[in-house]
């Protein structure tokens, strides 16, 4: 019998998930799993109880939460062979929303079930994992305006979230009023590349921007490379430029944006940055080296989002 750990996020969301959590067990008990419950405490809380679940020698481990959670469990399962299931219950749910899954709310409870269905009797995959500063991250890391925002905004009460979009949206243009962009030096395959940049971010998926960009549409999850997009600018005029194209595509065509794929990278500035992962604000510096750990994940995924790797095991 595969065992599983149900690990929860209950300051995740929009809506309290706690109520819940223990209407996911029997669809997976179903399916063969023997299930244990947990709590996060905090981030920390979250990528400790991940890695000793691991070392426990758990199946899977389902983090149930938005993608600051999902970020801070695969942390703790790096390089193990306990897989990561991810059954969303965040404000945003990025990774959930590009694999098809079906976002939790208290209108739609369901939707716990349904996706702990679809993810309860599939093939592991295996995945990449970005490394910043020796913090590992799922699907994001920012630097710039990006992680200014997230910054102020994080943590932040559960009433903001029911307005989640419109806050980070005006956050991001009041933090951009005054934002006059990073002289970046950035270090990527042997190459350098120098600009004035108002966001850096190097992504493994394809979304971005609360899933309403797809920054990087031919974004493959195991194939060794991440993209790392730089937009230019220093001022409130080009955000909201990068945040239009950002939304219609037209970043791929853009003079003002530069994607750079890569293995490793190093961006640096005389100035000090802020730094986003995954969503969740981490410490910033003059320095960012960023890499990229092949296949260092095991994961969960829904048999219809095998599309987004480049070698899926059946």
């Amino acid at each position: 019998m595969r065992k599983g750990l149900l690990l929860y996020n209950p300051a995740a969301g929009r809506f309290p998930v706690r109520r819940f959590v223990r209407g996911i067990i029997k669809p997976l008990t179903d399916a063969g799993w023997s299930i244990d419950i947990a709590e996060t405490l905090s981030g920390t809380h979250a990528v400790q109880t991940a890695h000793q679940a691991a070392r426990e020698n758990y199946d899977a481990v389902f983090a149930i939460g938005g993608d600051g959670t999902v970020g801070q469990v695969a942390s703790g399962l790096v390089h193990t062979e306990t897989a990561l299931g991810v059954i969303p219950a965040g404000t945003v749910n990025v990774w959930a929303l590009e694999q098809g899954q079906k976002p939790f709310s208290w209108i739609h409870p369901g939707n716990l079930r349904e996706n702990a269905k679809r993810l309860a009797n599939v093939e592991p995959q295996y995945v990449d994992v970005g490394d910043c500063n020796d913090q590992p991250f799922l699907l994001w890391a920012g630097i710039g305006l990006d992680a200014q925002t997230i910054s102020k905004i994080e943590p932040r009460p559960r009433i903001f979230k029911h307005m989640a979009v419109p806050h980070f949206f005006v956050t991001t243009v009041w933090e951009a009023t005054f934002w006059q962009g990073l002289d970046l030096r950035v270090y990527a395959e042997d190459k350098l590349v120098e600009g004035r940049i108002l966001v850096a971010v190097a992504t493994n998926i394809r979304h971005y921007a609360g899933g309403m960009s797809v920054i990087s549409p031919n974004a493959l999850l195991d194939d060794g490379e991440m993209d790392l997009w730089l937009l230019s600018g220093e001022n409130v005029a080009d955000t909201f430029r990068h945040f239009f194209d950002l939304v219609a595509g037209r970043h791929l065509n853009s003079e003002y944006a530069r994607c750079i794929p890569f293995q490793n990278v190093r961006i640096e500035s005389d100035a000090n940055f802020s730094i986003q992962v995954d969503g969740d604000p981490m410490l910033g510096g003059h320095k960012a080296e960023i890499k990229v750990k092949h296949r260092a994940l095991k994961v969960l995924m829904p048999e219809n989002a095998l599309y987004l790797l480049k070698n899926p095991q059946r």
